[in-house]
Order: structure tokens, then sequence, then C-alpha cells
């Protein structure tokens, strides 16, 4: 069988097909080695120095992402915020950034922060907005421009295909969160994105037991080539049993995401007509902002993460939330069992989440037991 006719699907759950040529094990061996030896006449064939930047244990894991985002190359690091923090520390003092308003909180607080204080000039805008961008962006000054989609807590829609067009004409490259959208549902970098960025602690790796990220890139060019020197200068690489666990959880990435989708829209549809829920945030509702840029740029869901606007403020939200049994209280998305959090109380000052809002990730239980749980405690919050 061609390689190039084998479906996605086949390509996570097999971890690209390979086999250990000595041992015949398919599944990969975990490299810990930090260092590898030099030849005897001072070369290094092995193509191997050191391990922060070398290390076999990324090698299987970056093939299988890279792959399934239509990319050149992956380079995996220590945590989402390593990978996205990598691409804005590869511009110089002085660029432009469009970021958008609605985004990943702990990203826009670095941005916002740390980002600025260096040197780059940020600015947030309504990235799902194509006129707000062309009227943003800085031809020959703009240098980067940001997109998360669908962009958290309120799962607004960017499209891609349309950003790109516009940055592309500018000169600017496009860099796209997807960790929410996963190469399951959507690949940027087929819609014009230069890299994609995931924090691969949710759902590439999707069992809640390893933090990490990893960025994909369209062309091997001097850009990726500064990023890659950024992670191993600064050292922000993943341990090789993180590497292994990572690739683990990608072999069943397909079947985790579309059974989270698909719970997430029985979820959305089921609130949305509650009468105890003042609103739900979830691009596959047909009256959704982005709906119908969600539904020609994902792909066989809208993913599993929603919100849901409880009635009677916050109060009455953060009574729901206490009154789950099987929907766990904690922060982050992407794991086997479904989460619930407050989501503002995370944020604090300045979040774009409403104080009623609780942010939902799906994991892959019983639907119909998520859906009588949610709704037994909002009763009990609101009786």
């Amino acid at each position: 069988m061609n390689p190039e006719q084998v479906k996605p699907e086949s390509i996570a759950a097999q971890a690209l097909g390979w086999i250990d040529d000595k041992t015949r094990a398919i599944t990969p061996p975990i490299h810990v080695s930090t260092t590898y030896l030099r030849d005897t006449d001072n070369q290094y064939r092995s193509g191997r120095v050191y391990a922060r930047a070398d290390n076999p244990a990324f090698d299987q894991a970056e093939a299988v992402i890279a792959r399934l985002e239509h990319g050149a190359q992956a380079a995996l690091f220590a945590s989402g915020m390593a990978a996205a923090t990598a691409v804005f520390q590869s511009l110089a003092p002085g660029d432009h950034v469009l970021a958008p308003k609605v985004m990943y909180w702990s990203l826009r607080n670095w941005l916002m922060n740390f980002a600025t204080a260096w040197g780059l000039n940020v600015e947030l805008i309504d990235m799902t907005d194509p006129l707000a961008v062309q009227a943003a962006i800085r031809p020959g000054k703009t240098r980067l421009v940001w997109v998360e989609t669908p962009a958290n807590p309120l799962w607004s829609i960017t499209d891609i295909a349309a950003t790109a067009a516009i940055c592309r004409g500018a000169g600017a490259r496009v860099a796209v969160d997807s960790t929410v959208a996963t190469p399951v549902l959507t690949q940027p970098l087929l819609l014009g994105a230069d890299i994609v960025m995931h924090a691969a602690t949710k759902y590439l790796n999707g069992h809640s037991d390893l933090i990490a990220g990893v960025l994909v890139t369209r062309a091997d060019d001097e850009s990726w080539r500064r990023i890659k020197t950024i992670r191993a200068q600064l050292g922000a690489t993943l341990g090789s049993f993180e590497a292994w666990l990572l690739l683990r959880g990608m072999r069943t990435l397909f079947l985790r995401v579309r059974a989270a989708s698909s719970s997430a829209q029985r979820v959305a549809d089921h609130f949305a007509r509650h009468a105890l829920v003042r609103e739900v945030l979830y691009p596959g509702l047909a009256q959704a902002q982005g709906h119908a840029i969600a539904a020609r740029q994902m792909h066989g869901g809208f993913g599993g993460m929603l919100s849901v606007c409880v009635r009677g403020g916050e109060a009455a939200a953060i009574a729901t939330a206490a009154n789950v049994a099987l929907w766990k209280r904690a922060t982050s998305l992407g794991g086997t069992e479904s989460l619930l959090e407050h989501r503002a109380s995370v944020e604090g000052a300045g979040t774009p989440a409403a104080p009623d809002l609780l942010r939902l990730s799906l994991g892959i239980e019983d639907c119909d037991d998520l859906i009588a749980d949610l709704d037994q405690a909002l009763h009990q919050a609101l009786r």
C-alpha cells in the first residue's frame, strides 16, 4: 500500500507503523541518554550531540504530528507555553505582532507583560473579523499574526484562510494555536498558516498525565531554524518519558477527539434549550458566532470544549460547579475525564469570561450521565 494513501487515523494509531529493526518491537524504546559518542575522526555522523536538541525520544512523536498536520517538521517543547513563547522569541525587539483579544489567558498575560517589556509591539484585536485584521496589519512591519481558533474560553472562530491571505499580502507570518481543534478536525497549514501550535498536554496526550507542547512548520526555513535554536538554548525541551507518553496518547487521538466532539454537541444542544441556562457558547450551534466558518474549516465535529452561562449569575455558576458528582472541578482540558470550572475565577481581572460562565471539557464518559449530572447540579444550585 502506498504510504501516502494511508489515512490519518491509521497514521496515529500505528505511530507511522514504526518497527524496531533489531528487536521487531512495535512500541519505541525510551531513550534516556543525555549525550552521544563522537566518532574517532571528531565527527558526529549520528547527527546527535546532546539530548537537549538531539534526543531520539522525540523523533517518532514529532514525525507523527508533522504528518498529521501536513508539515515539514515538528518540534516538541516542555509545555504549550514554551512552544508558543518560542515563536514570539524568534522575533526581534520592535517587531509588530497581532494577537486576539480572546485567547488562552496565560499566553495573553505573557504577551502583555514579558513580551512587551522585551520590546515586541503587541496589539490585541478582534481576530474573528477579517476587516479588523486588514485594518491593524502594517505591511512590512507586522511580522507575526497569532490566531487561536476555537478561542478559549468563548470558543469564537477565526477564518484561518482569510487571515492567512491578508497576512501573505503584507509579509506577515501566521501562527495558529489549534489545541482545541486538533489535527483531527482542522489542519491550519493546509489553510495557509505558517506555524501550528498545540498544547500537547491537552488532546494530543489526552490522559492528563504530562505537560508538553509542540510546533509544526509548513517550511524548514530560517524562521523555523531560529525557533529550534531557541528551544535548545533556553532548554525548553521535553523529557524522554514524557515524549514516550505523548506518542502513546496520540495512538487514540482520533477516537477520543471524535467521542468528545460528539458529546460536546449533544451537551450544547441540550443545555441551549435549558430553562436554567442563559447561553451556551459552542461553534457547533447554528446560532453561534462563526458557525459557518467553523463548518468550513473543521471537519468531523466542532471540538470537545464549550461554555455554559448559568442563570442567576456568578453565585449560581459556582454553586452549580460545587454540586456536580461526575464532572471533575479542575482546570485544563482534553483528557478522558470531563472537567468543569468557573473560568473567571481562574483568569481574574480583565477576563472575557462572564461571571456566570462555566467552561466545560468533554471527556469520553457516557454522555447521558454527563447531561444528567450537570442538570441535577443546576437544579440544586437554583432551587
